[in-house]
């Protein structure tokens, strides 16, 4: 679980968009792009090279 902090204060690296915390999948997911992000670990990879096209969350 991500501190809510530390989720109030992240962004998207390409458009600097808001974050969504999804907690089932363990991702953050930008709308924007319509991409996630991984959190491995308890820690976010806000690589843009880690990003994944949000049609393989399904």
């Amino acid at each position: 679980m991500l501190d809510e902090e530390l989720l109030n204060i992240l962004a998207c690296p390409k458009c600097k968009g808001d974050l969504i915390y999804n907690t089932e999948k363990q991702v953050l997911i930008c709308e924007n792009c319509k991409v996630f992000y991984p959190i491995e670990d308890n820690i976010p990879v806000l690589l843009i090279d880690a990003s994944r096209p949000l049609e393989e969350l399904t």
